[in-house]
């Protein structure tokens, strides 16, 4: 990854002495950001209860009651998921004594503390795990600044060790606009690595229909035969955890999208049929294949 990536000059991104990440500092923002911060008391004495596990997230503390403004942060309060859970009726005003808790579940704990961070001090340490998260929350809230670091980021920390994290991540944030630019590029980056990627342990952590997706892509550059043993590790590792479900029927669910008769004969007849795995059929026309 290069030392610094080419950006505006009113926020810079630096590599990390770990690869992969890279922290974003947005050094004219932040003092934007923090006077936006101090003159919002609802964000003051404020809980967030994030993702499906509720977990708590650090929330700005107010020292004294500024006057109120519009700004962009306020979309934390109207964006969340269930605006107040204090037993004060949800049309009152809430006084400085009184404690709110919101709900986020549209966020991952660690993509939410990620964000806070970034409001809170101007900077974050962006890496593949939580990135499609941090972007996708970026747009949601209206930090266009992190936004458009964490879209410069993914031309940086797409590689073989990464792809299978990112991908991953989409499943969770499908539905948000960031996303599909997103997986685009990865699939992309997957096309032309396509052997690298099918034999990486992280491949086995994908969902199925993104393992038919990528099988399945005309533009996708690997053997049939790395493709047919990317779908076994991944069948395996998938009957390892339901233990109740046949190899043979999660194979089955991929064989469509290999070209057995482009196997060479020698490696159907010793390494693929004795599985039992493959259809005899299956096996029986791509030899005929061959032999025309």
């Amino acid at each position: 990854m290069p030392d610094s990536l080419l950006l505006p000059a009113s926020y810079i991104v630096m590599a990390e002495a770990e690869p992969d990440l890279s922290t974003f500092e947005n050094k004219s923002g932040l003092a934007e950001d923090m006077k936006f911060l101090a003159s919002m008391p609802e964000l003051c004495d404020v809980t967030f209860l994030v993702g499906d596990t509720r977990e708590p997230a650090p929330s700005p503390q107010r020292k004294k009651d500024p006057p109120p403004r519009e700004n962009k942060l306020r979309l934390f309060l109207k964006r969340s998921s269930e605006p107040l859970l204090n037993l004060q009726n949800a049309s009152q005003q809430p006084t400085s004594q009184q404690h709110q808790t919101l709900i986020i579940e549209e966020f991952e704990p660690d993509v939410f503390r990620q964000l806070i961070e970034y409001i809170h001090t101007g900077c974050v340490t962006l890496q593949p795990r939580t990135l499609l998260g941090v972007m996708n929350a970026a747009d949601y809230y209206g930090l266009d600044e992190l936004r458009r670091a964490c879209a410069g980021f993914v031309q940086c920390c797409i590689n073989v060790d990464t792809v299978c994290a990112l991908l991953a991540s989409a499943e969770r944030y499908i539905q948000y606009k960031c996303t599909k630019s997103l997986v685009q590029k990865v699939l992309e980056f997957v096309d032309e690595h396509g052997n690298e990627v099918l034999n990486l342990g992280s491949f086995t952590l994908l969902p199925q229909h993104v393992v038919r997706l990528i099988l399945a892509r005309d533009e996708l550059q690997a053997d049939e035969f790395t493709k047919f043993q990317a779908a076994l590790m991944w069948g395996k590792k998938y009957c390892d955890n339901n233990p109740s479900t046949s190899i043979k029927d999660v194979i089955g669910n991929f064989l469509e999208y290999i070209q057995f008769h482009k196997i060479p004969a020698n490696v159907l007849m010793r390494e693929i049929h004795p599985l039992g795995l493959v259809p005899y059929s299956i096996i029986m026309n791509a030899l005929a294949y061959q032999v025309q």
